[in-house]
């Protein structure tokens, strides 16, 4: 059975661009709940040797010593996972001192110079990264036979990525941070440039066998559109065959992982299946698009 995928194009892309528009809502309205490694700040997890309290007993506790921009997160079935401004010495021995018959785990404190240099990092790596593979990409289709450039594919291949896949899981986790809390924490931005590199990769084999027809399908009188439909008919069960077995693996992190895993895999989990949304009903239609456009204006 061949899917007319390039058919109801126009559909993916109404859905896409509703989709982006609200994360772009979310991120102007809401703004992105850095954590402590972005904006600085203290995080302290804990464990309770006997039954755990109720999560307002130890909030109120903590806000008495004075705590400020507190967020309190249980973690397995005896812990809490605290993060606050930056906390000294003094304030560290008063918040272990109101948590009675709770033993410290861990305690990490970050300064606001460093969080805001691990930002601008993130940042960074990501702008490079879609640079390098827009570059990678546009010199590796170099041998194409002329009907699509090889800019465009690159071009295609990382917008898709970044403004659609990257920027809706973010503008996702800005909704989360404004309702319930959710920080963005350094594994989420991992995960960011995760979901970047899954898409682009994803996307990267349906070019390539786009390239192939081309070669082979053009000779018989066929419209770049039935290439386009024949190349995505052809790739499409490994698209989703890989997303789905990356996804078993990634929803048994997420029910059996614990708290601090559950928003990094949450986040790669939302990146698998827009990347794979993406790969399959945007990549090949914008290129189709794009070099229609272009086609009609020489």
């Amino acid at each position: 059975m061949k899917f007319k995928i390039t058919k109801y194009r126009k559909i993916y892309y109404t859905i896409s661009s509703l989709l982006v528009l609200v994360s772009m809502g979310a991120v102007v309205f809401f703004g992105i709940n850095f954590g402590i490694e972005f904006v600085g700040g203290s995080v302290l997890e804990v464990e309770y040797r006997e039954e755990r309290p109720d999560v307002e007993d130890v909030s109120r506790k903590l806000e008495e010593v004075g705590l400020r921009e507190l967020n309190l997160q249980p973690l397995g079935e005896k812990g809490f996972l605290i993060r606050t401004d930056a906390a000294d010495e003094k304030t560290y021995r008063e918040i272990v001192g109101v948590l009675e018959g709770a033993d410290v785990k861990q305690f990490e404190s970050i300064g606001p110079a460093v969080g805001e240099e691990l930002k601008n990092s993130s940042l960074i790596a990501i702008l490079l990264a879609s640079f390098l593979v827009i570059l990678y990409i546009a010199i590796s289709f170099k041998d194409s036979d002329g009907t699509i450039s090889s800019v465009k594919y690159g071009v295609v291949a990382t917008a898709v990525a970044f403004l659609h896949d990257v920027f809706i899981v973010l503008g996702i986790f800005a909704i989360l941070g404004n309702f319930y809390g959710v920080q963005v924490t350094i594994p989420i931005a991992v995960a960011l440039l995760t979901t970047l590199g899954y898409s682009i990769n994803d996307t990267v084999v349906i070019f390539d066998r786009l390239r192939e027809n081309i070669r082979k399908q053009k000779s018989k009188g066929d419209s770049l559109e039935e290439i386009v439909d024949s190349s995505l008919n052809q790739t499409i069960g490994r698209s989703i065959g890989t997303s789905v077995t990356t996804l078993l693996v990634l929803f048994s992190l997420l029910f059996l992982g614990g708290a601090t895993l559950y928003y990094f895999v949450l986040a790669l989990i939302l990146g698998v299946f827009l990347g794979t949304y993406s790969s399959i009903f945007l990549s090949g239609p914008l290129v189709l698009d794009w070099n229609n456009l272009t086609s009609r204006k020489k």
